[in-house]
């Protein structure tokens, strides 16, 4: 019976992850369309990612509640410990992807409706996949996916090389746009960053599957982990 319940909750902390993932997504979405529309509808988006971000914020305090419950009463042991101490570290990176798509939302301000943002949406559209298929690769314990995403963020670092060398481009051409393509720099670099928390997530995906954990750059065992670092 205690094994049965414990299932049961773990499930309940699976369908979490996976609301709380998909509520960064369409915050992140919908902060990137806030840049393509006049002011009255922009402020009406900015006000649905701030709203998002405030659910997602409501989320982690849940997930880290049912992670407590699961971690005090049900005792778990090797593999479930390494899962439920993979959703209480993966949900930080969720709560600053929600902040994230909220300082998108805020920049959007400041950039002229109209223009080309192109980039920032295949950039976005990436960002937002990274983050799906790492939530995911944890529900599932998907090895494979979970890897597919590290890999991945290569790409989402092109994509942001690209706009940075554009921007120079254009501010070099006409000074006077200097200050809103830097917003729009600011942009992509909060996309580039959410990359990299979609990164971290799949990350502990792979600490959850073989207890393994990358520290700059380089995997580190259990075994070395034991000694004092995780």
């Amino acid at each position: 019976m205690m094994r049965e319940k414990f299932i049961e909750q773990l499930q309940t902390l699976y369908r979490q992850m996976t609301v709380m993932g998909g509520l960064c997504q369409q915050a992140i979405a919908v902060a990137v369309k806030t840049l393509e529309e006049e002011e009255e509808t922009a402020e009406k988006l900015e006000a649905q990612v701030f709203a998002l971000d405030g659910e997602v914020d409501d989320m982690e305090r849940e997930i880290e509640t049912l992670c407590t419950k699961l971690l005090l009463k049900q005792q778990p042991v090797a593999a479930d410990l390494r899962r439920i101490t993979a959703a209480l570290k993966m949900v930080t990176d969720l709560e600053r992807i929600g902040d994230q798509a909220s300082d998108i939302a805020e920049l959007a301000r400041f950039i002229r409706k109209g223009g080309r943002h192109e980039h920032l949406h295949e950039m976005a559209r990436e960002v937002i996949r990274m983050v799906s298929d790492a939530v995911e690769a944890f529900v599932h314990l998907d090895l494979e996916q979970a890897r597919a995403v590290i890999a991945y963020d290569d790409v989402v670092d092109r994509w942001f090389n690209q706009i940075k060398s554009d921007l120079v481009e254009q501010i070099a051409a006409d000074k006077s746009t200097g200050e809103e393509l830097l917003d729009i720099f600011m942009v992509a670099k909060y996309l580039e960053r959410i990359g990299d928390h979609a990164t971290n997530l799949a990350e502990w995906v792979e600490y959850a599957q073989t207890g393994a954990r990358s520290k700059n750059g380089h995997w580190v065992s259990p075994e070395a982990q034991a000694t004092g670092w995780i």
